[in-house]
This record gives C-alpha cells, structure tokens and sequence, in this order.
C-alpha cells in the first residue's frame, strides 16, 4: 500500500463529519472518509484529481 500523507478537509467543510480527506504521496492523491479514517481510502494519479476538480469549479455536478 502506498503511504500517503498532508490529510485536510476542505476549506468549505462545515466539520460535522459528513466530510472527505484528501491526501498526497507516492505520485498519488488519495480521498477517504472523515468518518472511517482506518477503513482504507482510493487514490488517483494527480492528472485525474485535476480533471475531477475541474469538474467541480465549473459546476457540472451542480443540481
């Protein structure tokens, strides 16, 4: 298993633990779950972290 390491919440979290991690290492970011932090994470080359946050800022998963 990779070691992944700088785990943050995101800056617009409302810390009531309904959040994701992000963490970076290996070439590798990882997201896990606030709420089960020893239950694993999946990790994604930086690239694809990139395109998804691109996804994100230009709203296209907005409702």
């Amino acid at each position: 298993m990779e070691y992944l390491t700088g785990w943050r919440t995101s800056t617009r979290s409302t810390h009531q633990g309904q959040c994701v991690e992000v963490g970076f290492g290996s070439g590798r970011v990882g997201v896990r779950d606030t709420k089960d932090r020893p239950g694993g994470y999946f990790a994604v080359d930086p690239a694809r972290w990139g395109d998804f946050l691109g996804v994100l800022k230009r709203g296209e998963f907005d409702r």
